[in-house]
């Protein structure tokens, strides 16, 4: 049975997550379809892509993974499908899949692209702004039955990619950005655990400094600390992460999605 992953920033409201489901299920009735996320902020790629970088390789081979985070629809911006090592992806070349692009170079995944121009794979009378329902669920849908990539359209070589910030060497450590808050109020960074694997045989020197605010020391979980202290720690997916235990840290810091986070290594009295 064929899974079928969608992320959206649809909500839950309108019916457009299920018009989707329809025209998959449609096309393709044994197919399994799993909700990633419909609460993307609006027009927020940067988000889905996080979202998609971090799930998609927990899945089975031959997943067929379709995002609709979509504020270009209807303009020349082109609707590719790609596979990328054992996973697929359907849905617009906007950098979405810029992060799972990096995961499979890091990873040495085979990856190839097309750009969907075979409307017979299409809904008939499509829409100039709702490509999820007339072209990408049913270009899914068809890839579920057996369809090749290769048929669906024309084969590419430049994806758009998002230009990531990456963190930077400071003298005392790296600076960073927030990249993220989930639906807990943890603060996601783009500081990874190999950025400071150099300094993690000594984790309570590491200081995090958010704002104003400062976390001295690194835990493993989130319940090493007393109720409403601020902890830093890595979260599953290797970044670093702010939390307050039993709290809110985005809400209590007023940290947002692209603010700096700073990680200073304390030196060593005598050094």
């Amino acid at each position: 049975m064929s899974i079928i992953t969608l992320t959206t920033d649809f909500g839950l409201k309108d019916g457009n997550v299920g018009v989707m489901k329809g025209v998959m299920l449609g096309i393709a009735p044994g197919v399994q379809i799993v909700d990633l996320s419909h609460l993307i902020p609006p027009q927020n790629i940067q988000e889905a892509a996080l979202i998609l970088a971090r799930s998609a390789p927990y899945f089975p081979p031959e997943t067929i993974h379709v995002v609709v985070v979509d504020p270009g629809v209807g303009t020349s911006r082109r609707p590719i499908a790609a596979r990328l090592g054992e996973q697929r992806f359907v849905g617009p070349d906007n950098g979405v899949i810029t992060m799972l692009l990096e995961y499979a170079g890091k990873h040495g995944w085979p990856a190839e692209f097309v750009q969907l121009d075979q409307p017979r794979f299409w809904l008939p009378g499509v829409s100039h702004v709702f490509h999820g329902r007339d072209i990408f669920a049913p270009v899914a849908a068809h890839l579920a039955n057996g369809q090749t990539l290769q048929s669906l359209g024309t084969s590419i070589t430049d994806p758009v990619r998002l230009n990531l910030a990456q963190p930077e060497r400071t003298l005392s450590g790296l600076r960073g950005e927030v990249i993220h808050i989930d639906h807990f109020g943890n603060v996601a960074s783009n500081i990874r655990e190999e950025h400071l694997a150099e300094w993690l045989d000594a984790p309570k020197r590491i200081v995090v400094q958010l704002g104003k605010n400062e976390v001295h020391g690194l835990v493993r979980t989130f319940g090493e600390g007393p109720v409403d202290e601020l902890v830093a720690l890595f979260g599953s997916t290797g970044n670093l992460i702010v939390s307050v235990v039993y709290g809110n840290a985005a809400e209590t810091l007023g940290v947002k999605v692209g603010d700096d986070i700073e990680v200073k290594v304390e030196r060593l009295e005598g050094c």
